[in-house]
């Protein structure tokens, strides 16, 4: 049986047959943030050459990336993006996501809305059949920390200040559970238009368009309004 990081792997590399098509034409590329976007940037490096360079969602990103030698550009110097790839911490069947357990969602989601095609990568543990179980990471301003988690209480969920951590933003992270996401866009605006919300961790509003998902019997893609 193939272990959860070899599962990543698998994900990683299929994601990089929708990179081949755009090699040598000085696209520029989209990168996420977490464990099998790691594995992606690995798989990236060896065609370092073929592409412009790439757009990154957090600082580890970017990090990882010029290590591999690729170059990183800033989103205000990118005015179209052929493709993102990251991962999700829950999808479902419908390509709603949770994402930023790693904290970096915010950046996400901006780099995510410049891009053409969001493709998310994740091993078959992520797949749910109603988003929830995974905490809703909400980004918030300091100062309106418990405003907004006043707000999150009163929607039935249940607020937990993410400990010793900030975000590249230099904002803070409230974990949500016990929360019901039966209608995941109405829910994403919803919280994200409470004062002092940066950014939630619901990406329904713009899911993601194709997700490869790694199971024991290989990579399965799955495309927006067709699972």
């Amino acid at each position: 049986m193939l272990t959860q990081d070899q599962l990543k792997h698998q994900a990683a590399q299929a994601a990089l047959q929708f990179v081949l098509p755009f090699l040598d034409t000085d696209a520029v590329l989209g990168v996420g943030t977490g464990s099998t976007v790691d594995l992606f940037i690995d798989a990236l490096a060896e065609h370092r050459r073929g592409f412009r360079g790439a757009a990154s969602s957090s600082e580890r990103s970017s990090q990882r990336l010029r290590e591999a030698g690729i170059k990183v550009l800033d989103l205000n110097d990118v005015r179209s993006m052929t493709l993102y790839v990251d991962g999700a911490d829950e999808l479902d069947a419908d390509l709603n996501m949770i994402k930023g357990g790693g904290g970096a969602l915010t950046r996400e989601k901006i780099v995510a809305s410049v891009a053409e095609r969001f493709v998310c990568i994740v091993d078959e543990s992520k797949r749910v059949d109603r988003l929830g179980a995974f905490p809703l990471p909400v980004e918030v301003i300091p100062l309106a920390r418990e405003a907004v988690a006043r707000v999150l209480r009163q929607f039935g969920g249940h607020p937990v200040l993410r400990e010793s951590f900030v975000t590249d933003n230099g904002c803070q992270i409230l974990d949500v559970s016990g929360l019901i996401l039966d209608q995941p866009a109405e829910f994403e605006a919803m919280v994200n238009n409470i004062p002092g919300v940066v950014c939630c961790g619901l990406f329904a509003i713009s899911g993601a368009d194709i997700a490869l998902v790694a199971g024991q019997g290989g990579v399965q893609q799955i495309r927006r309004g067709t699972a």
